[in-house]
């Protein structure tokens, strides 16, 4: 196919595309407006199946199927960046070699380590009841590991942060998403319908039904899927080398 051809589907498909989103724009409420129907239906849903947090409402209950695509696409990223970044043939690994870190970054890296680690696991377990949820705070829990990069080595980083492990746990929190839909079936019901588990009292960790567990699923799946993609790209940066250089590069405290 020359490229000339190659447009014309870009084209085409483009030119639908904005068909479409200008349709949609133009049945838009007026900005600035009082009529929110939109709005107004999430909340009631929300109200409704006692989660507190309507947006959590929406990613885990309304448009749940959605957002298993958009773990799917999270998947399917950190996959295609381990294949791609995997050691080749022509490639050999160096030991990071450590040096010195100045007091002060070690002391605030290893201070905030924790603090930022709970912090994450805690966005992740109130998901359904404030700001936040798996999404956010699986990117905050996984970064927080990588303070142990900056306040020590890529040595005592390597030691808690086992990729294997991480890589396992990205594939069970995926199924475990999976499962819980596929329980709604078994249920009677539809997949990912809210209908599995009680909705609780409200504004209660164990309100809203599957939500928490939706919310937990895709919070430890972000999490591990943050970690081995991280860990993917600083391989190649502190460790893979080329056979052919004909040198051993020395890195900066493993960096």
């Amino acid at each position: 196919m020359t490229p000339r051809a190659r447009l014309w589907p870009v084209f085409l498909g483009g030119g639908g595309l904005a068909a479409l989103l200008v349709a949609a724009c133009l049945r838009l409420p007026v900005f600035g407006g009082t009529s929110h129907p939109y709005g107004d239906r999430a909340v009631h849903a929300a109200l409704a199946r006692r989660t507190a947090n309507t947006i959590a409402s929406v990613n885990f209950d309304q448009r749940a199927y959605d957002t298993m695509g958009e773990m799917a696409i999270l998947f399917a990223a950190v996959l295609g960046c381990a294949v791609l970044l995997r050691q080749a043939r022509d490639e050999h690994r160096d030991p990071p070699r450590p040096s010195e870190v100045a007091a002060p970054v070690r002391r605030y890296a290893l201070a905030v380590l924790p603090v930022a680690l709970v912090t994450g696991l805690y966005v992740i377990a109130h998901g359904q009841l404030s700001p936040g949820g798996g999404f956010q705070g699986g990117v905050v829990a996984a970064t927080a590991l990588h303070l142990m990069y900056l306040g020590a080595d890529y040595a005592a980083l390597e030691r808690v942060r086992p990729v294997d492990a991480y890589e396992i746990g990205d594939a069970l929190s995926a199924c475990a998403y999976l499962v819980l839909g596929f329980a709604g079936l078994l249920a009677g019901s539809a997949f990912l319908a809210n209908t599995l588990l009680p909705y609780g009292t409200f504004n209660t960790l164990s309100s809203g039904g599957i939500v928490p567990l939706l919310n937990a699923a895709i919070g430890m799946e972000v999490a591990c899927a943050v970690v081995v993609l991280l860990a993917r790209f600083l391989d190649q940066a502190v460790e893979i080398a080329e056979e052919n250089d004909g040198t051993h590069r020395e890195e900066d405290n493993g960096k």
